[in-house]
């Protein structure tokens, strides 16, 4: 157990030196306008190239992603469908569905889901 922590440690200390020294050397200066400025085709934009991001389809898309995972995590229940009791595989599947519908619902009422013009 000794060996292992020791091991750990070193391998702890000389990762954290590679790191400092990493850094150390890598300093680069962003003060150039003109790497700091979008590059079309060795023009100047015509426009602002920052356009302002829609706060609305973003989080449409956080939403998206985290009813996605819940309903991945939705599938398996059906291979449990062999090893478990009826009433069981019904309570388990109830409760995760009225989560789910829970989450939605709390979502509709905060206004997330209303696409805003």
């Amino acid at each position: 157990m000794m060996m292992i922590s020791s091991l750990a440690g070193i391998t702890l200390t000389i990762s954290m030196i590679m790191i400092l020294m990493a850094s150390l050397i890598s300093k680069k200066t962003f003060a150039d306008r003109e790497k700091s400025s979008p590059f079309e085709c060795g023009f100047d934009p015509k426009s602002s190239a920052r356009i302002p991001f829609s706060l609305q389809f973003f989080l449409i898309a956080v939403i998206f992603l985290i009813f996605d995972v819940e309903i991945t995590l939705l599938l398996p229940l059906i291979v449990t469908m062999k090893t478990t009791t009826p009433l069981s595989f019904l309570t388990i599947t109830a409760t995760f569905i009225i989560i789910l519908l829970g989450g939605l619902y709390h979502e509709w009422k905060q206004g997330a889901l209303n696409w805003a013009y």
